[in-house]
């Protein structure tokens, strides 16, 4: 199940939601490292990750699957939104230095082709951000967030699709280890589930950051899409009935 972006907008104002993006935030730039000059892509629904890159990078686009829909971002200036279908987007190849994916993979269709098109649009070199529920979390088991919709991996999944092409894993972190539950006493104690759950380890974060970075030949070839055609009735040259 895709979230719509109304609900993906609704989650991110209540009280859970800003928690979830303040957490996942910090995990996101801690990977991005130094964006000065860089050209880089939010995709899915990254928006409420990206304004930390609006400043350094040379470029910022979000783009937005169709199935989800678009929203405008960001609230001042020119948005920089773009509503397209993920697997074939409407960038150059190596195209984007950087790729921040969040709501997105767990909800493509076809990961692989995905994949595919996200190698072609990166950079020589370029990087890959990838935030993905973690299968066993207690956050893929609840639907009452995004995390809980669509298909979650684990570590081992993620880095299988990664490595299978060509994309090498450099940097894995974890993330959400608050439950997902709209309590104040939880949610002011945050920080504290943070602390607590990284002393148990990566099976009781809710969610997987890994940035990878982009070798330099396809490990599996794209895929050739059949061409399509628009039928048209056979038509001849007629002059204009006039009425009478």
């Amino acid at each position: 199940m895709t979230s719509d972006v109304t609900r993906l907008i609704s989650y991110y104002k209540s009280p859970l939601g800003r928690i979830s993006r303040a957490l996942i935030r910090e995990q996101i730039i801690a990977l991005s490292g130094n964006l000065s000059g860089k050209r880089v892509l939010g995709l899915g629904f990254a928006t409420p990750y990206l304004r930390f890159a609006l400043e350094p990078a040379e470029r910022v686009v979000a783009l937005m699957p169709a199935r989800q829909g678009a929203s405008a971002w960001p609230r001042e200036g020119p948005s920089r939104t773009v509503l397209s279908d993920p697997l074939e987007m409407p960038l150059t190849d190596a195209a984007i230095d950087l790729t921040i994916a969040v709501h997105a993979l767990e909800h493509v269709a076809d990961a692989e082709e995905l994949m595919r098109e996200l190698w072609r649009i990166t950079a020589p070199n370029g990087h890959l951000i990838i935030i993905v529920p973690r299968r066993r979390g207690i956050w893929a088991q609840r639907d009452v967030t995004p995390f809980g919709q669509g298909n979650p991996y684990s570590g081992g999944q993620l880095e299988k699709l990664l490595r299978d092409h060509s994309f090498v894993p450099e940097a894995w972190r974890d993330g959400l280890f608050l439950p997902p539950v709209q309590s104040s006493l939880f949610l002011r104690s945050a920080r504290f589930f943070e602390r607590m759950g990284r002393l148990f380890g990566p099976p009781m974060s809710g969610v997987i950051c890994v940035r990878a970075r982009k070798e330099a030949f396809p490990a599996i070839p794209r895929r050739k899409r059949a061409e399509r055609y628009v039928r048209l009735p056979g038509m001849a040259p007629a002059t204009a009935r006039s009425s009478s």
